[in-house]
């Protein structure tokens, strides 16, 4: 949600070769998730299905349309209620695995219907005669949150890990903010020319784009640490006023829990603490 973040067109040369890879997206667009929720149709004769996004029946009969009777698998990057409600009602149909993760502990914010047949786990690697997917680990948003490396295609599907258009919401306790800053930098280790996010259009200049997510990050951090040391104690609800003033106060309830999740990074790293009879938080340096 920084100011100033917009990638919003594909800066990448165009490939000489048509993309294997169809980015089709649901009419679910909000404050969340932007112009809608994106699924992702990859391959021609031996197709993967990944995020099947909510259960809109005019989305999933047009994915089942695209698809017609080659989806042999489906993906799902997070069991977010945009981005895998479709899972089960398209498997059954279908007739096809549903592969993804579960989170480490439920909690409310989860999409119940999804049971994977086939659990991944990071570094797995799915084969067709037409394509490979890598499947990474990327927890942060999540805690079962996976990206997709379609190798032929230099393509990360990214799903909430990166998104177009805006920072992503780290929610605790399944989110971590120190997971996903160590998420972001595994991709460095990764090829891949575009990302293929999972709210918004195609992103070029990867890299950039991971350097400049994280560094966004990190300046946040570091306005968390000098309004407590401003303020020298205070509840969350008074600290998101301060360290997200350039957001619109209309999205502080949403900021809350991004901030929540710095505020327990800097527990961990015993820079904060929380106060419970209070319920509030101060530096470490000034108990």
């Amino acid at each position: 949600m920084g100011r100033g973040w917009v990638f919003y067109q594909e800066r990448m040369a165009m490939k000489k070769h048509k993309s294997i890879i169809q980015r089709v997206t649901a009419p679910n667009g909000s404050m969340f998730t932007g112009p809608g929720t994106n699924s992702y149709l990859i391959g021609v004769n031996d197709m993967t299905l990944v995020d099947p996004g909510p259960k809109i029946d005019k989305h999933l009969s047009h994915l089942l349309q695209l698809g017609a009777n080659n989806i042999k698998r489906i993906l799902v990057t997070h069991t977010h209620p945009d981005h895998s409600p479709g899972a089960k009602v398209l498997a059954d149909k279908l007739g096809v695995p549903l592969m993804g993760r579960l989170v480490a502990k439920d909690d409310s914010r989860q999409d119940k219907t999804f049971k994977p047949d086939r659990v991944l786990h990071h570094g797995d690697i799915i084969t067709t005669e037409e394509y490979s997917i890598e499947v990474l680990h990327t927890p942060g948003h999540a805690s079962n949150h996976l990206c997709y490396l379609i190798k032929e295609e230099e393509t990360l599907l990214t799903g909430d890990h990166i998104m177009n258009g805006s920072t992503v919401v780290i929610a605790h306790p399944d989110g971590s903010m120190k997971e996903y800053l160590d998420s972001l930098a595994l991709l460095k280790n990764y090829q891949f020319t575009r990302i293929g996010p999972g709210h918004g259009d195609f992103l070029g200049d990867p890299f950039e784009v991971v350097d400049w997510i994280i560094a966004h990050r990190l300046k946040r951090e570091q306005k968390v640490v000098e309004k407590l040391m401003l303020l020298a104690s205070c509840s969350s609800d008074e600290l998101v006023k301060e360290v997200y003033d350039d957001v619109d106060s209309k999205l502080h309830p949403i900021a809350l829990w991004s901030l929540e999740a710095h505020l327990v990074k800097l527990q961990d790293d015993q820079i904060a603490d929380f106060h419970e009879l209070h319920k509030t938080w101060s530096l470490i340096s000034d108990l």
